[in-house]
């Protein structure tokens, strides 16, 4: 039994895990969040049956002191954001613009439904989701053995932004985003240039994007095939092709629409949705998942 810190803006949290490989039942991976002033949060793993999360005390906070405060720059005002006349942040304002007219979606996001054991991370209909026989084992392998999470490898493309704050910055021909977990990043390019034809396989692909409207769309392929595509650990092959569809109908919130797309593993496309909204006067943490990482000589299975 071992408590492990994980760095998250207040309130401090640790984990308490405990190995149990007397349990059964299905691996599971999941996410538990923190709310907090800020609604922000930080990802754990859950394995049921070989991985038990609780809360430790809080009473850690005082072994840490203010340690846990330092690089955060909490309640620094964030310029150009519109406020209320009571100082706090008007969401309801009109969405910025860029100097060519298109929508500015510069900023710190987090998705509005945090991530918990039992809560959605996406909007979607499961009856779209229908696997090919190949989809079918894949599925039923990664489920009995396959945890990358567990050995701190990059979560899929969607997930990124579904469980933690991630920013977005634009530049000519060029969209960055930064991504707390891991403390990865993303180019976007807008230049007009083509997909690759042939690319060397990535975590999270190869992207192109242009606007329709109001809306930027992304389109993204180029990808390994070991991750799955959240919900459901649902599994994808080399032939994923991901389009997404980013939104900011107003100052305070952006919406993410991604179609997964993967003629080996999926009958027919099918799309799922986030709702983000800003987080103001304050900045992304630096998350490292190796640090301090216990969990791993815990789990079984033949990829572990």
């Amino acid at each position: 039994m071992f408590c492990v810190p994980m760095t998250m803006r207040f309130p401090i949290v640790f984990w308490l895990f405990t190995a149990d490989q007397s349990s059964t039942g299905e691996s599971q991976y999941n996410a538990r969040s923190a709310q907090n002033a800020n609604s922000v949060h930080r990802r754990v793993l859950r394995s049921a049956g070989l991985v038990k999360l609780c809360l430790c005390s809080t009473l850690f906070l005082l072994a840490i002191g203010p340690r846990s405060a330092t690089a955060q720059w909490l309640h620094y005002p964030s310029a150009g954001i519109p406020r209320t006349a009571d100082g706090n942040p008007d969401f309801s304002a009109p969405s910025p613009r860029s100097p060519d007219g298109t929508p500015d979606l510069s900023g710190l996001w987090t998705s509005d439904k945090p991530a918990t054991q039992d809560g959605p991370l996406f909007e979607f209909r499961p009856g779209d989701v229908i696997l090919t026989s190949e989809g079918n084992a894949r599925q039923r392998q990664r489920r009995e053995s396959y945890f990358p999470g567990a050995q701190c490898m990059p979560d899929n493309l969607p997930r990124r932004t579904a469980v933690l704050p991630f920013k977005i910055l634009t530049f000519r021909g060029t969209v960055v985003v930064l991504y707390e977990e891991n403390t990865t990043y993303r180019q976007i390019f807008l230049d007009g240039r083509e997909l690759p034809k042939d690319p060397n396989p990535t975590w999270m692909g190869y992207s192109v994007g242009k606007w329709d409207g109001d809306t930027l769309v992304v389109d993204t392929s180029g990808f390994n095939d070991d991750e799955w595509i959240l919900p459901g650990r649902r599994p994808h092959s080399d032939a994923l092709h991901i389009i997404e569809r980013y939104r900011r109908p107003d100052f305070g919130h952006l919406e993410i629409q991604y179609t997964i797309d993967d003629p080996k593993v999926y009958a027919k496309p099918w799309t799922m949705k986030q709702v983000h909204h800003l987080i103001p006067d304050t900045e992304l943490l630096e998350y490292i998942c190796n640090e301090n990482e216990k969990d791993l000589p815990h789990m079984v299975g033949s990829d572990r």
